[in-house]
């Protein structure tokens, strides 16, 4: 049977990539929900498949496999929603905003974002975590200061991706290190060069803008002092409402499993409810589930205090699981890597190769709808150009990780574009102009492939170790 099955043509690449692009254009333009043009996918994908030779068994199973591959993220997403929920109605977020407020200057309040956000995530290694506790609360920080939303989002997720590239602790590092056969230190070591200057650009550029945006002369007093008002009324704020957050990171810091600490975070921020918020045993818990609406008469801040809980992740947990079935799909049918053996052709140098592993890492993203589905995928489709061209393994690593986890966030329906959208408030479309590093790495890490900057060739031994292991 398996005779008979051979990769799709690039015409029919295209078919399901450019119908299903096409489906979700239509989707967004008529304000049908995503979910169905996903769906949709499966279909045209499933139609292709049967061409080429494959039975509709194994491309159930497909399915299948490529949602059990993405179920922790799952798992995570509503263990986050409920701690958000139960943080937020337990005073740790209101606390958070409140002091924020009152000791962040406002010129240095976006770098300060950006800062806070990438020690976070390098300390614990998720960014999905570091924009659930630390983003949310710079959020309404920028909120009460003025700051466009938009903007604040693309420091939060700056950060909260420079530390999930770069931190040992990091799924995604450990994944892209264990796809392209590298210790994770090395794999981090790789990185480091590109970042650091890539970091560099864009501290100075979001500190251009805090100065020019929300410089002190733009900043209304008064609207702050309303929000630090509006906080105070609602929640009983108290520097004891920030221990739960500091154990949570603590835990995380010495490598304990995420999904456990962030629900023991969940349960303390219950316990913070009843204690300090005055809430019932009853109240307190199901904010886990669903968030107290709030009215403190203050629209903006009532919209980032209401957030939470694991009820609002489900929309998010509908399109990650069709995302992931439809990148299963396209793995096992091969879609992806027709694409890439037709582009890799063009292929001579370090800087077009950078160039379309970026390109292909992004597609992974696009048409897999998640992260993971990018930084499995990409190594396997260009693994064999970087050998032939005489490449470390930690260039392949880098551009991956780079394409791969750098761009998650870009796409309104992958995974990770879905829970930052739902979790900061902003739309995927809104903040993406403002996700500075992933700029900056795109571009010095294409500078380095046409330049060969930290382009860094494999020596005798270790291409003789991979003629011998092939």
């Amino acid at each position: 049977m398996s005779d008979n099955i051979k990769l799709p043509s690039l015409g029919q690449a295209f078919f399901v990539l450019g119908g299903f692009l096409a489906l979700a254009f239509a989707c967004q333009a008529f304000k049908i929900e995503i979910h169905l043009a996903l769906f949709s996918g499966w279909f045209l994908a499933l139609l292709i498949g049967k061409l080429v030779g494959h039975s509709y068994k194994s491309m159930e199973e497909a399915i299948t496999d490529g949602i059990h591959n993405g179920m922790n993220a799952v798992i995570i997403l509503l263990a986050v929603g409920a701690l958000v929920g139960t943080w937020i109605s337990g005073g740790v977020v209101p606390s958070l905003i409140y002091y924020g407020l009152k000791l962040i200057h406002p010129s240095i309040f976006l770098l300060a974002t950006l800062l806070i956000c990438s020690i976070t995530s390098l300390s614990t290694g998720t960014s999905w975590g570091t924009a659930g506790t630390a983003g949310i609360a710079m959020m309404g920080i920028g909120a009460g200061l003025g700051v466009p939303a938009p903007i604040t989002a693309g420091a939060v997720l700056s950060g909260a991706y420079f530390g999930d590239k770069l931190s040992p602790l990091s799924d995604s590092c450990i994944i892209t290190a264990s796809m392209t056969e590298l210790d994770v230190i090395d794999h981090v070591k790789g990185m480091l060069p590109v970042s650091l200057i890539s970091y560099i650009i864009t501290a100075i550029a979001f500190t251009i803008t805090g100065f020019t945006v929300v410089g002190n002369n733009t900043v209304d007093l008064s609207k702050v002092n309303a929000v630090m008002d509006a906080i105070n009324s609602m929640y009983h704020v108290s520097l004891l409402s920030l221990i739960p957050m500091v154990v949570v990171l603590a835990l995380l810091v010495m490598r304990m499993p995420s999904i456990p600490v962030i629900t023991f975070g969940a349960v303390l921020g219950i316990i913070w409810g009843i204690v300090f918020q005055g809430l019932s045993p009853v109240e307190a818990i199901t904010t886990a589930w669903a968030q107290i609406p709030k009215h403190s008469g203050l629209v903006f801040i009532d919209n980032i205090l209401s957030r939470g809980g694991m009820s609002s992740m489900l929309w998010s947990v509908g399109i990650i699981l069709f995302g992931l079935g439809f990148g299963g799909l396209l793995e096992k049918i091969g879609i992806l890597k027709v694409i890439a053996q037709k582009v890799e052709k063009g292929i001579k140098s370090g800087g077009s190769l950078s160039v379309m592993t970026i390109i292909v890492a992004f597609l992974g993203n696009l048409f897999g709808s998640a992260m993971y589905v990018s930084l499995i995928l990409t190594p396997k489709i260009m693994v064999g150009k970087y050998d032939e061209l005489g490449y470390d393994r930690r260039v392949l690593s880098r551009n991956s990780e780079f394409g791969g986890t750098l761009t998650s966030s870009m796409v309104p329906w992958s995974d990770n574009g879905i829970f930052m959208a739902g979790i900061l408030g902003v739309g995927t479309l809104q903040y993406l102009p403002y996700m500075w590093l992933t700029f900056a790495c795109i571009a010095v890490t294409i500078f380095c492939g046409y330049t060969g900057l930290f382009m860094w060739k494999k020596n005798e031994e270790q291409v003789l170790a991979q003629k011998v292991s092939s």
